[in-house]
């Protein structure tokens, strides 16, 4: 269900797809998209997440209707993207989920998004937990070590993102997560970037059903209740 957020991104509202309201779930998750836009991957996603981790899902829009048909435009709108624009994005999406009966919110997200769960963990208030997959945030935007809620994070041992996933960039994550004494949880698969979408040549099975598995029992034991 396609739906408006409101925001104090100097962009204006925020459109997105909502599943699983009105079913008496209380246990909300924003669904953040990877680098190539709200596509129909993404969509699909936190559909399937909703429905066999018992959450009601948000999808922010952050390219506000611009889908990347290759790589290269993809590059181009996470280039362009206001990011701490979007991170006003999630927080109004946490705040709608909030409005149609949602307790309490997580974050989760892909490449891109997960960056920006990482992100939204140290700069939304409201949110309860963050499960970042393969991405992290610039030092310049936030301050990882400053999480003060649960994390759990899933990343590639192959991943050859550099600056964004890589093995190398993971250790560095940690040590910042350590350093602010974070409440957090790190897994690693034997695959490389993006090994939970199914559209990609990356996709791993195996490593996409147990980070799910771990995701949604994480999740429930923080949102429920």
């Amino acid at each position: 269900m396609r739906v408006t957020i409101k925001t104090e991104n100097p962009q204006g509202d925020c459109p997105g797809e909502l599943s699983g309201h009105g079913e008496g779930k209380t246990m909300g998750l924003v669904v953040i998209q990877e680098w190539w836009g709200m596509n129909q991957y993404i969509v699909d996603k936190a559909k399937e997440i909703g429905k066999e981790g018992g959450f009601v899902t948000i999808v922010p829009d952050l390219y506000r209707g611009k889908v990347a048909k290759d790589r290269e435009e993809a590059g181009h709108l996470k280039n362009g993207l206001d990011w701490m624009g979007a991170v006003k994005d999630i927080e109004g999406a946490e705040q709608y989920l909030k409005s149609v009966g949602c307790l309490k919110v997580g974050v989760t997200g892909f490449c891109m998004g997960g960056a920006l769960s990482l992100a939204a963990a140290a700069l939304v208030p409201g949110l309860t937990a963050a499960a970042p997959f393969y991405g992290i945030p610039s030092p310049d935007l936030c301050d990882v070590s400053k999480i003060k809620i649960p994390l759990q994070c899933h990343f590639g041992e192959l991943d050859t993102v550099e600056g964004l996933s890589a093995p190398k960039d993971q250790d560095e994550l940690k040590a910042r997560l350590d350093t602010g004494g974070v409440n957090y949880e790190f897994f690693s698969y034997k695959a490389g970037h993006a090994f939970a979408n199914g559209t990609s040549p990356n996709f791993v099975k195996e490593c996409n059903d147990l980070a799910m598995k771990r995701m949604y029992s994480f999740m429930t034991k923080n949102l429920s209740g």
